[in-house]
């Protein structure tokens, strides 16, 4: 076995459709969520379908005091971590956020604040061990920020400018850091979403993060075009860009 990777959020089903990549690729895993009873669902299939340890464990994103701990038992039941994959996150509604302090609050704080907290810890381990990998799921969302959902992609932005400074400060160490920003996937917190268009399955995300893990890319945008049509999005001037509805 090649180590454990800790899947934090892991019942999204971008967490699940990676989770199967790395443990098709002899990793062992810790699936971390709030539903234990789904977790442990998943974890007896993953461990039967790809012959690997699979534990689990409950944790809240928002729950930061509680974090050292909770790292410190994924770490006794599976050992020092070979990678640590964030995938929660909350879209939440912009509509709402625009007068509802508690709205606006949840989606930082389940975007940002509480992936910084968690990642802190593990960042600190592996750089005093030498090794491993991060993998951190901001989006498309943070790179321009737009009307439609200008909160959650100023934290998905924050987390992403999180790595950026953490792949800096880690790479002497030998730790990788891999920020993915996603696109439009098929996923529970995006159906029924207006404007949808060449959606990608969960499967397709998740074996294409694995594979940017094991070529040690930096930045993995998926589907791959959604590089392009955000560099056109970021490129267009502030005086149009304002006028637009986006």
């Amino acid at each position: 076995m090649k180590g454990t990777v800790l899947i934090l959020g892991a019942s999204s089903a971008i967490a699940r459709a990676t989770a199967a990549a790395f443990a098709s690729r002899g990793y062992g895993l810790y699936l971390a969520g709030r539903d234990e009873e789904e977790l442990a669902r998943d974890a007896a299939d993953l461990a039967i379908r790809h012959q690997v340890p699979v534990a689990t464990g409950r944790f809240d994103a928002e729950a930061f005091a509680q974090h050292p701990a909770f790292i410190e038992q994924v770490v006794e039941a599976s050992g020092e971590l070979a990678g640590v994959v964030v995938a929660f996150g909350y879209l939440g509604e912009q509509s709402r956020a625009v007068h509802d302090w508690d709205e606006t609050l949840a989606i930082i704080q389940r975007n940002y604040t509480g992936a910084v907290s968690l990642l802190n810890l593990c960042a600190n381990r592996m750089e005093q061990a030498g090794t491993g990998f991060i993998v951190g799921i901001a989006s498309v969302a943070g790179d321009r920020g737009r009307q439609s959902n200008y909160t959650y992609g100023s934290a998905k932005g924050a987390f992403a400018l999180y790595l950026q400074g953490l792949r800096n400060r880690l790479a002497p160490a030998g730790v990788r850091v891999l920020t993915v920003k996603p696109g439009f996937v098929d996923t529970g917190m995006t159906f029924g979403l207006p404007g949808m268009f060449l959606v990608a399955s969960p499967r397709y995300v998740g074996e294409r993060i694995a594979r940017a893990v094991e070529r040690g890319r930096d930045v993995l945008y998926v589907p791959w075009f959604w590089r392009y049509i955000m560099l056109i999005i970021t490129h267009i001037p502030e005086r149009i860009f304002k006028r637009l509805k986006l």
